[in-house]
């Protein structure tokens, strides 16, 4: 505890030596990368600081391990975010470089209905109905290799060489094909997330032992009785890592052939024209509602996950 404290108090009395000294800092061009690196790394040592304080006084006073575990975290993100307003403030770092963050929530909020409009284009009309039959077919195809050895052996390589292809050149490509609309934007998602579910269901079928195999062969169980009763159940870890994996590259994908091509509402699309027009606080907060989004996405898959492999040893206490 005492450590702790001291560590805070020290890293504290340097941040605001830090804030001090950087309203003399002349801004000179090219001066700022310096000045956000030095502010990365003592905006973070001292979010770390104040989250190690808390947890040894929640620890000391021994509270609920849920508190410690929603707490923590939260105090840190806080942390952070008030660390970059007054770096932005004391800096007077130019909005078009880094804009801080009440100036990031003011514009979200007199921004709600276009905000909105580019999520039901980029989310709800491509990640989520592309992710879906990304990972639906992969699934489905990862039973089939699974079957069918040769089946496997050929589409495993293929899988190698679509996942080295760059997304900025086939982007444009689907876009030509399934025009400027959602399709195109859909189909980019699922090239992106077809592969990786295919190789982890994969991986997740062969997870299961030698000796829990054969035990199912004395039972006289089937192919299809072992799959459904031990190798689809010891398979779900890796199921689920390729879904929340998808989560992520199905948002990246959306949006990036947003930029080759989409009606004039999208993520993508109003993140490359403000980038023109030097909104960049209207850029960041594309970014927030994409993070707000797929933070949203992963804790339900997350939280599906611990509901359906519950038997998991990580999840054990």
């Amino acid at each position: 505890m005492t450590r702790a404290l001291i560590t805070f108090v020290v890293l504290f009395v340097i941040a605001i030596f830090t804030y001090f000294g950087l309203a003399l800092v002349e801004p000179l061009q090219g001066s700022y990368w310096f000045l956000s690196f030095v502010f990365v790394l003592l905006g973070w040592a001292l979010a770390w600081a104040i989250s190690w304080v808390v947890d040894a006084v929640l620890m000391t006073m021994k509270a609920p391990l849920r508190v410690g575990n929603f707490l923590v975290p939260a105090l840190f993100g806080v942390t952070i975010i008030v660390a970059w307003e007054y770096y932005v403030k004391g800096s007077h770092i130019p909005l078009v470089l880094l804009p801080a963050p009440t100036q990031i929530g003011a514009k979200f909020l007199n921004s709600l209905p276009i905000l909105g409009a580019d999520f039901v284009q980029t989310i709800l009309r491509a990640v989520i109905p592309g992710w879906l039959m990304g990972c639906g077919a992969g699934f489905l195809v990862a039973l089939l290799c699974d079957r069918i050895d040769f089946l496997r052996r050929g589409l495993l390589p293929l899988g190698n060489l679509v996942a080295a292809l760059p997304i900025v050149g086939v982007a444009p490509i689907l876009v030509m094909w399934f025009g400027f609309d959602w399709p195109s934007k859909a189909a980019m998602v699922v090239v992106m997330t077809f592969f990786p579910m295919l190789i982890n269901t994969l991986a997740g079928l062969n997870a299961s032992g030698h000796m829990e195999r054969d035990l199912m062969k004395s039972y006289g169980a089937d192919w299809l009785t072992t799959l459904v009763k031990l190798r689809l159940p010891a398979a779900m870890p890796f199921i689920f890592n390729a879904l929340k994996i998808n989560s992520t590259l199905a948002m990246i994908g959306a949006i990036v052939a947003e930029f080759f091509g989409t009606p004039i509402v999208g993520m993508g699309f109003r993140m490359s024209t403000e980038v023109g027009r030097q909104g960049l606080d209207m850029v960041w907060s594309e970014i927030l509602v994409a993070a707000i989004a797929g933070s949203t996405f992963y804790g339900l898959l997350t939280l599906s996950e611990r509901a359906v492999t519950f038997w998991h040893p990580s999840y054990r206490k």
